[in-house]
């Protein structure tokens, strides 16, 4: 997908944003001008949530009751879409595709695949297990039409065994019927999960060598339980222990992805700009087998690119984005930072936004 036009009112300090997008997108402005909560807002119409805020009430504009993305969004054929996204202080949500109402934010995010790399992007090396599954669940979601109705059903089937976990009351073979259910569709999300990394690993494995010379990187996936014990089997092996915790410790909610080298953590072991390519491999990596599996693109928000980057490293990192084919819109304090590249880019697919007080002016590509 490409936004060939992008519109935005009542988000932070934006003022009725009405833009007109190429494939290659620069927004250069001090901090605190705009150029973030631009990209967040790309990604707000495209899954429905803000990554900056866990609360949506932040994202609105002070004073304002709710606020509205709206895009005109072309596919490869040449196929044009209007999709709008409404969201209210008050919870409430409004999506529309073609005019037609959404039901949810899956709708949107199948009809806008986006990847986001901004410094949050550091958490799939430093944070917890529940970010890297969400990574890894966006690329199963995006190939695998039937993840999402069994990812659902596992969240579901799950609480409800911890809420029975938490009463000391029931017997343990009142849990039969739902841990017979959660192992089935366990195992059955585990599957779907593996098969896409299997196909995800060498991707990112030929990425990461396009973008920076680093050696003995391993990327392995774990499925939450033991890999030689059937799922039913470790739930009842676990179940004394479940209860004393009031929640179930072993299952598919507890999948990893985990970076090392040299059989230690990544994050422990390379720099901080090294690690930032590690990331931005696993992102590209994503974006490419999603094409290849597909047929179809998404698009990337870059948030601060020249970060943590030298020079020749900004270089390769825009070169593997020009590689991918899709839609970039990148954000940079100083515009000298970004000029010099994309230069095998024409000049009708890219340009150059000046942001200042929430004001997007478009500006020449020098």
């Amino acid at each position: 997908m490409t936004i060939c036009r992008l519109r935005v009112q009542g988000i932070r300090n934006l003022r009725g944003i009405d833009v007109e997008l190429a494939r290659i997108n620069v927004f250069f402005g001090a901090n605190g001008s705009g150029k973030t909560s631009l990209l967040e807002s790309a990604y707000l119409l495209g899954s429905g949530r803000s990554f900056r805020a866990a609360r949506l009430e932040p994202v609105i504009t002070h004073g304002e009751s709710g606020c509205v993305v709206h895009a005109t969004v072309v596919d490869l054929h040449g196929l044009q879409l209007s999709m709008g996204l409404g969201r209210q202080r008050n919870g409430e949500f409004e999506g529309r595709i073609q005019g037609r109402s959404v039901q949810n934010t899956a709708e949107l995010a199948r009809t806008l695949p986006i990847q986001l790399i901004n410094s949050d992007t550091f958490q799939l090396l430093e944070g917890g297990p529940k970010t890297r599954r969400q990574f890894l669940d966006w690329g199963v979601f995006h190939v695998e039409r039937g993840f999402h109705s069994v990812w659902m059903d596992v969240q579901r089937t799950l609480r409800q065994r911890n809420a029975l976990l938490r009463n000391a009351r029931i017997a343990p073979d009142q849990f039969e019927p739902w841990d017979v259910h959660l192992a089935a569709k366990g195992e059955e999300l585990d599957a779907l999960r593996r098969g896409y990394f299997e196909a995800f690993r060498p991707e990112f494995e030929s990425t990461l060598k396009e973008l920076a010379c680093l050696e003995d990187i391993d990327i392995a996936y774990q499925r939450g339980w033991d890999r030689d014990t059937p799922l039913r089997d470790a739930l009842r092996e676990g179940l004394d222990r479940d209860h004393e915790r009031g929640f179930t410790v072993q299952g598919p909610h507890r999948a990893d992805i985990r970076v090392r080298v040299r059989g230690q953590s990544a994050e422990h072991v390379l720099s901080r700009g090294q690690q930032k390519l590690v990331v931005c491999a696993l992102k590209l990596a994503q974006a490419k087998l999603f094409s290849a599996l597909t047929g179809q693109r998404c698009v990337f928000l870059v948030d601060d690119l020249p970060s943590e980057l030298d020079k020749t490293h900004r270089a390769s990192l825009a070169d593997a984005l020009n590689s991918l084919g899709c839609q970039v819109l990148v954000s940079c304090v100083d515009r000298a930072d970004l000029e010099g590249l994309w230069p095998a880019v024409d000049a009708e697919q890219r340009r150059m936004f000046h942001v200042e007080h929430g004001c997007i002016a478009a500006a020449s590509w020098q």
